[in-house]
């Protein structure tokens, strides 16, 4: 499939994105472990969490899913069955990994797998600490999928956990907060940059003993080891909300609102960047909701100038990236981003793609090993372009067509569905020129 986006219309509207993929995820498979059932609306239905929850399936969870309404029966940690087929996570690492944690805790043996991107992606970061911690996985080699975990003895419990991660990853975290669960004492993780934390935020609503303090989070394993049910409506994906952040910006006489958009602290460091960069941006009635910060993003188009980005700033936008980068083609001056290698571990290696396909469409753009400089301000001519498998750089590519010289197309269109299927149906009804053909 192809995208083609055509410049030359301002962007207008008011919307309530889908709910956040990483609540997405971490709310169904929590709900997994829970007593009785949750209920989770505005649920993200999308290639990935279809992933999940085909997995909790095989494990013997029951669930029903109406439109965005997920209802989950939860089965408790120990009310898990062991799948008689390998677990296809796709192209989720999210899915993996955490699935992971929750096998771990649980004792059941599996096999997880998923796409030939996925098995590219780097597993030996759960397996060494799941190891350390008595739980018998294996991976395949290079410490890659699939990982292959086997039974341990009814009753027995892990051995609880003082690790530190040497690459911040919400991902690794709430693996191993996970087989936490089934621990003998508690488990002490630490970070060298605080990642996401809305399993941290989540566990302790549902019950469960989670102490943070800076970049170190205890978990005291519940005995026994249960959650209490949830009843949430999930808040927008601010990964999605950035696309839409960047469109406005970018394109000439644009004014966006996007409603209950998660606000995260740990999340919003595009938006951060971007007002560093001259963004006209306001948040607008900040609450909180099930413990995460929720509101009103407003948005209008603006100059924008060239920025730094490094450290802390890089993790707290580690997905928002590839719509970064298109804002910074956009900008008058250089953009520096460093301590960013992260992203050389994501569905495509990122930072080489974001460099190759930029250049496809005219923009001066650096390569380093953990970042890029882009010189920004210079019209950007328009083109064929690849999303090479990435659902985030397919829709960035589409963003940066809405003001360049002559139409963009994207190639390999086809996998925005892993993570906002609608994308191309919400540009249009915003004002876009874009249209998905075969």
């Amino acid at each position: 499939m192809q995208i083609v986006i055509k410049p030359g219309r301002p962007l207008s509207g008011s919307l309530r994105l889908s709910g956040d993929k990483s609540l997405s995820h971490r709310a169904a498979l929590f709900a997994a472990l829970a007593d009785g059932e949750s209920v989770i609306d505005n649920f993200l239905v999308a290639g990935v969490t279809r992933a999940m929850l085909d997995a909790l399936s095989a494990c013997g969870v029951t669930w029903v899913l109406e439109g965005s309404l997920l209802s989950i029966q939860g089965s408790g940690l120990h009310g898990l069955e062991p799948p008689g087929i390998p677990l296809n996570c796709g192209n989720s690492a999210t899915t993996m990994r955490l699935l992971a944690g929750m096998l771990a805790a649980a004792g059941i043996p599996a096999i997880l797998d998923g796409s030939d991107g996925l098995r590219r992606r780097p597993m030996g970061r759960i397996v060494e600490p799941l190891r350390q911690m008595g739980v018998p996985i294996q991976a395949s080699q290079g410490g890659t999928a699939p990982l292959r975990l086997a039974a341990r003895s009814a009753g027995q419990l892990l051995t609880g956990l003082d690790y530190s991660l040497p690459v911040a990853s919400a991902q690794v975290k709430t693996c191993l907060l996970l087989a936490a669960l089934g621990a003998d004492r508690a488990s002490t993780l630490r970070e060298p940059e605080l990642s996401r934390d809305h399993s941290e935020r989540m566990l302790a609503a549902m019950g469960v003993d989670v102490r943070v303090e800076g970049t170190q989070v205890v978990l005291v394993p519940p005995q026994p080891a249960r959650l209490k049910a949830i009843q949430m409506a999930l808040p927008g994906d601010i990964s999605a909300a950035a696309f839409l952040v960047v469109a406005a910006l970018i394109t000439p006489g644009s004014e966006l609102e996007l409603e209950d958009v998660l606000l995260n602290p740990t999340r919003t460091g595009l938006l951060d960047a971007l007002r560093a960069m001259g963004a006209e941006i306001t948040l607008v009635d900040v609450h909180e909701e099930h413990g995460e910060p929720v509101g009103q993003i407003l948005v209008r188009s603006s100059t924008l100038h060239g920025t730094e980005i490094d450290g802390s700033m890089a993790v707290r936008m580690i997905d928002e990236f590839p719509a970064f980068a298109v804002a910074a083609a956009y900008a008058s001056g250089l953009t520096l981003v460093r301590g960013a290698s992260e992203l050389r571990h994501k569905e495509s290696d990122r930072i080489t793609a974001l460099c190759s396909e930029l250049r496809r469409l005219g923009i001066a753009v650096e390569e380093f090993p953990d970042g890029f400089a882009i010189h920004g301000g210079n019209p950007l001519s328009g083109g064929v372009v690849s999303s090479c498998g990435d659902h985030r750089l397919a829709m960035a590519l589409s963003v940066a067509g809405l003001a360049a010289e002559q139409e963009v197309l994207v190639e390999g269109a086809e996998i925005i569905a892993e993570s906002f299927p609608n994308f191309v149906d919400v540009m249009r009804s915003l004002g876009a020129d874009a249209s998905l053909v075969a």
